[in-house]
């Protein structure tokens, strides 16, 4: 089974999401975790919740500043909001957040205990343990302050979490998997990608051992020694601007090429999209790969803000008018896939399968700021909005080539 638990260390951003943007990622996080039930089912959307850049993608797919730590607050809200007026047609349900929110997990899971015959004081001790595990056992410098608990009607379970560490100005978020390791404080984080931050106090460690039974024998003494931590971890730039460094440019060069130069009639299985405009394809498909990509597919979060840009400008104001569209269709394809027609959803699915096929021979260029360029300048024909206002109607400008 691939493991998928791990941290990602992301730069503190502050302020709340404006209404206009967090509706619509409600109703985008519904239809895409819908769309991973329709085809996969519930083990896999637990299991994609514990891997740190495919949650970051989504957060980056659904219009929100694509490294900040507000991703974590905003997409665990989202999907709060989203899943729980229907968690017992879903089968999956969410639990706690931010603060206070967090406090409320345990008596969340009592309830959801009671309605599914799960064993709710086992969950609560997950829960507790998950939070203590993070905040003590492994001291790096982060408090934890949000506290999430994503949990099917079968048991299974994924937690995501978020300390802060006021001296560097990043928060840490933890993702943890209930298939992915056999006792909390042995290795319980997994899959982890980033930089060595230096010496921490890792009592999760299996070279740890030692030093726990120690500590157990002799409650009144310091642990004996300090762990150099063995675990990499996503480390996300301070810069908001999105850089051609951020992003695999033959990615996202081919997913441009597919919404913009190509033939839908090239491929046959597109076909059903054929009337959908060429920005609403580039969102359409970036959507796509959050829902059907492999894991490999999401090393660089950064790429998926070219769905919908970000509520601060970067790499480009939100595409309201897109933004709608691109739910619209899933919407409808989701809603079909239930009752048993499957055409759309297959077409939504296949635009993953197009755009890797023509990124095996797709050669992009330096014109990276370019795109970015283009897609600010043409905002206001989408209804492009940050958390400043409304994208304007730029003044004359030379014609701006993509890829």
């Amino acid at each position: 089974m691939m493991r998928q638990s791990g941290h990602a260390d992301l730069p503190l951003h502050y302020g709340t999401v404006p209404p206009w943007l967090a509706n619509r990622m409600a109703t985008l996080g519904r239809a895409i975790t819908e769309a991973i039930l329709v085809e996969y089912g519930k083990s896999a959307m637990i299991q994609r919740l514990s891997d740190p850049l495919w949650f970051q993608s989504l957060g980056a797919v659904m219009g929100m500043d694509w490294h900040s730590s507000g991703i974590t607050t905003s997409v665990v809200g989202a999907l709060k909001k989203a899943i729980n007026p229907i968690s017992k047609e879903l089968g999956i349900y969410v639990c706690g957040g931010r603060g206070k929110y967090s406090r409320q997990t345990p008596s969340e899971l009592m309830a959801i205990a009671e309605k599914t015959g799960l064993d709710g004081d086992d969950l609560v001790r997950s829960s507790k343990l998950s939070a203590k595990v993070d905040n003590t056992a492994v001291q790096d410098g982060f408090s934890i302050y949000l506290h999430s608990f994503f949990l099917t009607d079968e048991g299974e379970w994924s937690v995501v979490q978020q300390g802060m560490n006021d001296a560097t100005g990043y928060a840490r978020r933890y993702h943890w998997y209930s298939r992915a390791f056999k006792q909390f404080l042995e290795d319980p984080h997994t899959s982890v990608l980033g930089d060595n931050q230096g010496l921490i106090l890792n009592l999760t460690h299996n070279e740890a051992r030692n030093t726990k039974e120690s500590i157990l024998a002799m409650a009144d003494e310091q642990p004996s020694k300090i762990m150099r931590e063995a675990q990499r971890f996503v480390l996300l730039p301070a810069h908001h601007d999105v850089r051609a460094e951020d992003v695999d440019l033959k990615r996202l060069g081919s997913i441009l090429a597919l919404a913009h130069d190509t033939d839908l009639n090239d491929f046959e299985e597109l076909l059903l999209l054929k009337g959908v405009g060429p920005r609403t394809l580039q969102s359409l498909t970036l959507v796509s790969e959050v829902i059907y990509g492999t894991r490999s597919r999401f090393s660089d979060p950064a790429r998926f803000s070219f769905a919908h840009g970000g509520k601060d400008g970067h790499p480009f104001p939100v595409p309201l008018k897109t933004y709608d569209e691109t739910l619209s269709l899933l919407r409808a394809a989701v809603d079909r896939a239930k009752i048993g027609h499957s055409d759309k959803i297959k077409a939504v699915k296949s635009l993953t399968n197009v755009a890797q096929k023509l990124e095996k021979s797709f050669q992009p260029n330096a014109n990276f700021k370019a795109v970015i360029q283009k897609e600010r300048q043409d905002s206001y024909k989408y209804g492009g909005m940050t958390v400043f206002g409304a994208s304007k109607k730029p003044g004359p400008k030379s014609q701006l080539s993509l890829f």
